[in-house]
């Protein structure tokens, strides 16, 4: 399912480019994604949830996460125009789709030290 999620192009062209720096590349994401979605998930105020979706959707769109990108951009837009409980609605959808990519990553990652 997850393969929908994630755009394998992106990834692959990462791998060329990056080489040795890519299971870093894939590290940072990570590791920034679960501080953003912790930022997200701690916070009511609708400019900082904007500032935040704004930084994860551009990582998110770097590593091909497609979907986990257009929520990042939904909330982004929309969020000083929704009630609270809508963004908070965003931001558990959010936080789902990561957990739904997240082993993309993670085995992309462990894919690495095979080779």
């Amino acid at each position: 399912m997850a393969d929908k999620q994630v755009d394998r192009e992106v990834l692959d062209t990462l791998r060329e480019v990056m080489e040795d720096s890519y299971p870093d590349l894939l590290d940072t994401f990570l590791s920034d994604s679960e501080s953003r979605l912790h930022e997200l998930q701690k916070t009511a105020d609708a400019r900082v949830l904007s500032e935040v979706a704004h930084s994860f959707k551009g990582s998110a769109s770097n590593m091909g996460a497609v979907r986990l990108a257009a929520l990042c951009q939904e909330l982004e837009s929309d969020a000083k125009n929704k009630s609270p409980a809508e963004n908070v609605k965003l931001v558990a959808e959010i936080s789902g789709e990561f957990a739904n990519v997240r082993p993309v990553y993670e085995n992309e990652r462990q894919h690495i030290h095979l080779h």
